[in-house]
């Protein structure tokens, strides 16, 4: 399968889920990200819900983070550059939905790539080797490269992986982790 099938796959899977399955289904994501080991870090990056696109509610993740004393980092997308801008989420922080639907910080406190320790990554669709599929723009494959080699990425996903991405590039990177509300998958 390439990553066009793959998206277009995913799509269609999103549309047939119900607003109480997409959150009966985060939830239990959450609860099995609260079962992995990687509590003992310090920065957090969370993408933020884009509720027209059906993606997981990230609020139930955003919590445990809160109620873990962590910081919490979110971004603002640079369309200019296909890069990623990323901001401490505080009691400050405003946000506003870009012209894609992404909700984001207006600006706040910057955080530098080489201080997140743990990424929760968007994503369409990934496969059984960690490869995933986004919207296709290559903001996450951008901000992942800049990242430290520790650091933990983690996709969140409502389906199973595929089996296989054909057409994955040297751009694109892979996942440590992927989560469903089923199991953790580990690459």
């Amino acid at each position: 399968m390439d990553k066009k099938e793959a998206r277009k796959k995913s799509k269609e899977a999103r549309k047939q889920i119900t607003q109480e399955e997409i959150e009966d289904k985060s939830l239990a994501i959450a609860n099995q990200l609260l079962r992995m080991d990687i509590w003992d870090k310090l920065y957090y990056h969370l993408f933020l819900t884009i509720e027209e696109q059906k993606e997981i509610n990230t609020e139930y993740i955003l919590q445990i983070l809160a109620g873990k004393d962590k910081e919490i980092v979110i971004s603002k997308c640079e369309f200019a550059t296909l890069g990623m801008t990323h901001f401490l989420l505080t009691d400050n922080t405003k946000i506003k939905k870009n012209s894609y639907k992404v909700p984001e910080p207006v600006d706040g406190l910057e955080v530098p790539d080489a201080k997140i320790d743990v990424v929760f990554v968007p994503l369409l669709a990934y496969d059984k080797q960690g490869n995933r599929v986004g919207y296709g723009k290559g903001f996450y494959d951008n901000f992942l490269s800049k990242c430290k080699p520790e650091t933990i990425k983690i996709g969140l996903s409502f389906f199973p992986p595929e089996e296989k991405i054909e057409d994955v590039s040297a751009n694109d990177v892979k996942l440590d982790f992927c989560v469903t509300p089923e199991e953790v998958f580990r690459f």
